[in-house]
């Protein structure tokens, strides 16, 4: 059975104690998506949201929430961000549809990953989007939210 770092002795919720983990450079890179018909793309693309430019919104968002992660996931460590940064990606599918692919990368030096600030940036990113979008429709469909790589740090570096 894997070993369950986040639990005591008596299988009670615990913090892990990163004291004695040795600092490094460490980043991670997360990926969500948020599907959207057509008349919304190009109300995203010609900036005719009346609530603003939706990616720039939608990018400021994803860093705040980076910040963030330490206060909204229970035992995750509030740790120095050095850097946070999204990229988007339009996809054209089939049916008139648009994929706005997320990419969230974040930077730290320190003794614990920045994987879950990658995935909460990501995450808010879309669910930002959407919120944006819903008075024009509130069919989007947010997409699977994963790791796509992280390097860094004891368990060493991941690519899906």
């Amino acid at each position: 059975m894997a070993n369950f770092t986040h639990f005591n002795d008596d299988g009670r919720a615990k913090m892990v104690d990163i004291s004695n983990k040795n600092e490094t450079a460490r980043k991670a890179i997360a990926r969500s998506s948020i599907q959207m018909n057509q008349i919304v793309y190009e109300n995203i693309t010609q900036q005719k949201i009346k609530k603003g430019d939706v990616l720039s919104v939608a990018q400021v968002a994803g860093i705040m929430a980076a910040k963030q992660t330490s206060s909204l996931i229970p035992m995750c460590h509030p740790i120095p961000i050095s850097g946070v940064d999204l990229s988007f990606e339009w996809v054209h599918t089939d049916k008139e549809m648009y994929e706005l692919l997320i990419d969230a990368e974040v930077k730290t030096v320190g003794s614990t990953g920045v994987e879950m600030e990658a995935l909460t940036a990501a995450s808010v990113t879309a669910l930002t989007v959407y919120d944006m979008c819903k008075a024009v429709d509130k069919g989007m469909v947010i997409g699977q939210t994963y790791l796509l790589e992280k390097s860094g740090g004891k368990s060493g570096d991941y690519k899906r």
